[in-house]
Parts: structure tokens; C-alpha cells; sequence
């Protein structure tokens, strides 16, 4: 088994986990989005893997740049891991269909109601295959 410590919403002490990981005496950091999302600098972190991917994009983005953080000296690896015929294969593609839509307010060029639909929400919850 490989040793491990977690960072939840229900963790009391934050910092004991983080100073772990940080030392080098535990090699997993398992880390909950909203329990993750601030005041944390990872720098032993090599690696940032999402298996629940979010609506909102921007707090994986959040999440991962725990990682890249000033004093950070190694390359980090993020890998997004979902499942084919899931609800998290479709929020994958829901956050890239957000991501255009974002881009075309940004620009001003594209209408945003091309990018999220009706049909998109329904196909989000439709059932699973």
C-alpha cells in the first residue's frame, strides 16, 4: 500500500498533511477541490491528477496551480482521468464548450448563445448510456 494523507473539508489541521507531503515523507497527497482550492503551495508536487472534473473549469485550474507555485523546480504532469459513457465524460466536454463560450465573450466576435444551448443542459442530464 502506498502511504498517503488527505485534505478534505472535515480536515481540522491543514498544515500537519501539508507539511508531510512537503518533507517528503508522504508520496500521495490526496486533496478534495473545495478543500484544496486556497492557501496551499505544493511544491514537492510532481503530479496533479483530476477524477471528478467540475462545471466550472477555472477550479481544476486553481487546484492544479497549487502545484506550480514560486519554489517549484520540477516539471509537473496533469492528467484529467474520466471514464468512457459518464456523467464526468460529459462535464469534460461541458467545460470545453464553456471554455469557447468564455472565449467568445472575451473576443467579442462569436455569439455566445452558439456556445451553451438548451440542448446542451438536457444532454448533461440525460441518462447515462
Amino acid at each position: 500500500m502506498i502511504p498517503y494523507v488527505m485534505l478534505t473539508g472535515q480536515t481540522k489541521d491543514r498544515e500537519t498533511p501539508v507539511r508531510r507531503v512537503q518533507a517528503g515523507e508522504v508520496p500521495l497527497f490526496l486533496i478534495s477541490l473545495k478543500a484544496g482550492g486556497t492557501g496551499l503551495n505544493l511544491t514537492a508536487a510532481d503530479t496533479v491528477i483530476h477524477y471528478d472534473p467540475w462545471w466550472n473549469p477555472a477550479v481544476e485550474r486553481q487546484a492544479t496551480d497549487r502545484a506550480h507555485r514560486i519554489g517549484q523546480d520540477k516539471p509537473v504532469f496533469v492528467y484529467k482521468l474520466a471514464a468512457r459513457g459518464t456523467v464526468e465524460e460529459r462535464m469534460l466536454d461541458l467545460q470545453s464548450q464553456k471554455a469557447a463560450l468564455a472565449e467568445a465573450l472575451y473576443d467579442g466576435k462569436a455569439d455566445p448563445a452558439k456556445h451553451l444551448s438548451e440542448q446542451d443542459i438536457t444532454w448533461l442530464l440525460a441518462p447515462l448510456e
